[in-house]
């Protein structure tokens, strides 16, 4: 029997953000990202169906455009980034339009599910083969331990539970 052999392939940071929203107020929503992250896949196949993606962030390298936000979710009500200073995902199945995995933020593990579209392969002006992944979910902070929580005098919840995960990934094929 004949062995398929993996390839691997590696994030091209410059083309890829990790990114959330999340309502403020239940009026407006807050988007944000991570700075600091790193992404691989490993695929036998051409159209990734089975591959094994791994994703971690820097918890500390969040940014919301506003510096005390930022410093708010780095602290023990959020994230606590000195303690937990990365948040990781390792994928289960790939089935070619959803992507399932364990997603470890703060000490807690648990499965999500992704949509994903896959853009395709392409190879650049330089030579080098890309392919190119949107990914869109959502969680629940409080699953993972990011209670934080707030009422304004109106009764207005400060921070909505959901959060949407926008991520566009770019692999350069190793």
């Amino acid at each position: 029997m004949e062995t398929q052999v993996k390839t691997k392939w590696n994030i091209d940071t410059a083309h890829s953000e990790i990114s959330f929203k999340v309502k403020h107020m239940m009026i407006s929503t807050v988007t944000g990202h991570f700075e600091d992250f790193n992404a691989t896949v490993e695929t036998e196949s051409e159209n990734f169906v089975d591959a094994d993606f791994s994703f971690t962030a820097k918890t500390g390298s969040i940014n919301t455009k506003n510096k005390d936000r930022d410093a708010h979710l780095k602290s023990d009500d959020f994230f606590n980034a000195e303690k937990f200073p990365e948040m990781t995902f390792k994928s289960k199945s790939y089935d070619g339009s959803t992507l399932t995995g364990d997603l470890t933020i703060r000490d807690v593990t648990k499965e999500i599910e992704l949509n994903v579209d896959f853009n395709g392969i392409a190879v650049d002006p330089y030579g080098q083969t890309k392919a190119g992944f949107e990914a869109t979910g959502s969680i629940n902070r409080k699953n993972f331990n990011l209670t934080w929580s707030a009422v304004t005098e109106a009764g207005s919840i400060v921070v909505s539970d959901t959060v949407k995960l926008i991520i566009d990934l770019q692999f350069i094929k190793a």
